[in-house]
């Protein structure tokens, strides 16, 4: 029983990542710059670096993508002009 729930485990977990890295392949090439501006003409080494992030929280990117999500604001948004409750 516990050998068979283990072997379901390592194959959900298996899918899971294969999953993640069919998409992370994809999100590098294309999803980047759609989700965040900075990365627009990002270079390959940059996508490469991503790639294992990508692969591993591919729901929550694939849903922003699909979703066409805006960026969230930076964490000091309070101090750039022209973000809502600036003061300059």
């Amino acid at each position: 029983m516990i050998e068979s729930a283990a072997r379901l485990l390592v194959l959900v977990v298996q899918v899971y990542l294969a999953a993640g890295l069919v998409f992370a392949l994809f999100f590098a090439a294309r999803g980047t710059a759609r989700l965040d501006p900075a990365a627009v003409g990002a270079s390959w080494g940059f996508r490469l670096v991503i790639l294992p992030a990508a692969a591993a929280l591919w729901p929550y990117l694939a849903r922003r993508w699909w979703r066409d999500e805006a960026p969230p604001p930076p964490a000091d948004a309070h101090h750039h002009p022209g973000f809502a409750g600036s003061d300059r």
